[in-house]
């Protein structure tokens, strides 16, 4: 062999969602250093870089729906001591800070060498992959979002236009079955309340059909909800055609172009049965079903690694095609309670006037840490995987189990140390009886699970 990637030798660090708002660097637990050993020791460590990369003040504020997110740029620094190298950039967050936002961030990402993909001065470029080149292979990265605000999303170029800046989409219908009787009443309902009328009218005004709505023998669309007649009672949804085909292009030409693909997927969209019952989004443990339909077919058109996240907490692992499919690996740097400034907007939404600070917001929002994620444990217990291939198969997945610091003040939890033995077990247990669903044996072993393929 003349060069070594042909051996097909290769390590891969896989975090979830970081959000950093304070230095990672300057500090030295023993269990906080082992961990950034083993981040610093893989051929590439990636992450899902859930912010906006700017300087305070620096660009106007987007609609947000939750915290504005925002990491300063020289926190970057911290992040590749930390041994990150290679970070998603297409998630709910990006447009924090608008179009403005999506630049910085790509520019100083640029800046300090991190290699990212998912957002880009146009739709062509948020959907195209990034590389990354090591000793023993280059690294291919393709990043999509089905969480975003609609005015997130980035804009085609055309011949007379530039596009617009923005995220990778990953779109998708959503349907409510419900049994004939439901269904009924619903009808019902609608034309009582005047819904037949005004798509009649939008129908005659030559609206999409995509905003006219579903109207047939066994679908009914109420207002913004569409309704299709089932057995029982749930939910459906499928993958919007466009942006699974033209992300599976990707895949394709990432494929021809690396040794490596990695396919990473934001997504805050749950299913399975609990979604129906359940009083705490902590307690629902599956993506819903297009995601999942989405990594299988990631796979097969070439992907090595499919990683997800944004449910913040993890999921099961399965290995399909002998390769790792991470439904969920949660969050890894959870410090979105910590910014310096936040835009006027989020104090609005709370009732906070201009003397509000970040601590006001946070205590109004979390109700002094009584609701959300800082009352509820499951998100503080969190894991990162290490996928080691030998000659192109994959071998062994190693998951270190993590502890965030729940219960902790805000302005020290969310930084992640190795887990002690007792909640480390508890954190694999979890997720080894989730991956069971898929086939997926976890096996406790040296304080961290253990997947053994090769």
């Amino acid at each position: 062999m003349l060069y070594d990637a042909e051996q097909g030798d290769f390590c891969m660090m896989l975090l979830g969602d970081v959000m950093p708002t304070r230095r990672l660097a300057v500090f030295g637990e023993e269990r906080y250093l082992k961990l950034r050993e083993v981040c610093t020791g893989a051929d590439a460590t990636f992450a899902n870089l859930e912010t906006a990369v700017h300087r305070y003040l620096e660009g106007h504020q987007n609609i947000s729906g939750g915290t504005y997110m925002t990491t300063e740029p020289q926190l970057l620094e911290d992040l590749k001591w930390l041994g990150v190298n290679l970070v998603s950039t297409a998630n709910n967050h990006a447009f924090d800070y608008g179009e403005e936002g999506i630049m910085a961030t790509c520019g100083y990402l640029d800046a300090v060498g991190i290699a990212h993909a998912g957002t880009g001065r146009h739709l062509h470029e948020a959907r195209a992959p990034a590389y990354l080149d090591t000793k023993r292979g280059r690294v291919a990265l393709i990043c999509v979002t089905a969480t975003m605000p609609g005015h997130a999303i980035a804009g085609e170029q055309r011949p007379d236009t530039p596009g617009r800046p923005g995220v990778n989409p990953l779109r998708h219908s959503l349907s409510h079955v419900v049994d004939q009787r439901g269904l009924d009443e619903l009808r019902r309902l609608g034309s009582a309340l005047g819904y037949d009328a005004a798509r009649t009218r939008r129908e005659n005004l030559g609206d999409a059909r995509s905003r006219v709505g579903a109207q047939s023998a066994s679908e009914y669309s109420f207002g913004n909800l569409r309704f299709e007649k089932g057995d029982g009672f749930g939910q459906r949804t499928v993958g919007n055609k466009r942006d699974v085909e033209e992300n599976l292009q990707q895949i394709k030409e990432a494929r021809r172009m690396s040794d490596w693909v990695v396919v990473s997927l934001h997504c805050h969209e749950l299913g399975g049965e609990k979604l129906l019952t359940a009083a705490h989004r902590s307690e629902i443990d599956e993506l819903a079903d297009f995601a999942v339909d989405f990594a299988h077919r990631a796979i097969d058109a070439g992907g090595d690694i499919f990683v997800a996240h944004g449910p913040q907490e993890p999921f099961g692992v399965e290995i399909y095609q002998g390769r790792p499919i991470f439904f969920s690996l949660g969050t890894t740097i959870f410090e979105l309670e910590t910014p310096q400034f936040l835009a006027e907007e989020a104090y609005a939404r709370y009732g906070l006037d201009g003397s509000a600070g970040p601590a006001d917001f946070a205590d109004v929002r979390y109700q002094n840490d009584t609701v959300g994620h800082p009352a509820d444990a499951n998100y503080w217990k969190q894991i990162v995987a290490k996928c080691a291939f030998k000659e192109q198969k994959l071998d062994r997945v190693d998951l270190y189990p993590l502890d965030l610091g729940f219960g902790k003040a805000r302005w020290q939890r969310g930084r992640p140390l190795l887990a002690k033995e007792k909640l480390g077990r508890e954190i694999i247990d979890k997720v080894a009886g989730l991956s069971r669903r898929h086939g997926t044996e976890v096996k406790w072993q040296d304080g961290r699970g253990v997947i053994t393929v090769g």
